[in-house]
């Protein structure tokens, strides 16, 4: 869901695509930074940030995953222990803060198999991110699903259109190219909002009321 720096460019996150259908006076407050887990995100002090932020009546949109799962002190938590403990502690905190927590799970990877059929590249963290809403009674977005139905319906080739793919001379800042199954790109940073504006809309959420 990352901003992400100039440097890095056209890779952007999901977040980031969310400013771009907020209407009235809402705003989106990105918080989220690139390589951080439920753990790390708090070690370092940057939850600490977000809730001192919270006013009532905010949504705060959680999503961990991706970098839960890798071996790694610092990053590293059990899907259905640690991992949902941490969920659960930023749930219990924005809701005494007076804010409305909303847990999604984590957007695919670009990874097919030889076959052309798309993985599941992050185990248990998928299942137990929307254990942890139910348990909690809170919001969820199954952003997993919604991600894997738009990569599988474009294909392992259209789809390199969502993510950073670039040949060697095509974008400035990779001047050797890139292929990069698992960040966004500016266009696929949007697309993926979009579905989750959707989803909300479906489903008539109340937090549909601050996007176009």
């Amino acid at each position: 869901m990352a901003w992400k720096n100039p440097k890095s460019e056209p890779e952007s996150g999901w977040g980031e695509g969310l400013k771009e259908f907020v209407k009235n006076k809402a705003m989106v407050h990105n918080h989220a930074a690139n390589g951080r887990s439920s753990k790390s995100f708090v070690n370092e002090g940057r939850w600490k940030a977000v809730l001192d932020s919270i006013r009532p009546g905010d949504y705060v949109v959680i999503q961990f995953g991706h970098n839960d799962e890798k071996n790694d002190s610092t990053l590293h938590t059990d899907p259905y222990t640690s991992f949902k403990q941490y969920l659960k502690k930023y749930i219990d905190e924005t809701r005494q803060k007076g804010g409305i927590p909303l847990v999604c799970n984590s957007i695919v990877r670009r990874h097919f198999d030889a076959a052309g059929n798309l993985k599941n590249s992050h185990g248990e963290y998928i299942n137990a991110a929307r254990e942890a809403a139910m348990e909690n009674k809170t919001l969820f977005v199954d952003m997993e699903a919604l991600t894997r139905k738009l990569v599988v319906e474009m294909g392992p080739q259209k789809s390199k259109t969502l993510f950073v793919f670039c040949q060697p001379g095509e974008c400035p800042k990779r001047p050797k190219g890139s292929a990069d199954s698992t960040h966004l790109n500016y266009e696929g940073a949007r697309r993926v909002a979009g579905l989750f504006i959707s989803d909300i809309k479906k489903r008539r959420l109340l937090m549909r009321k601050f996007f176009k």
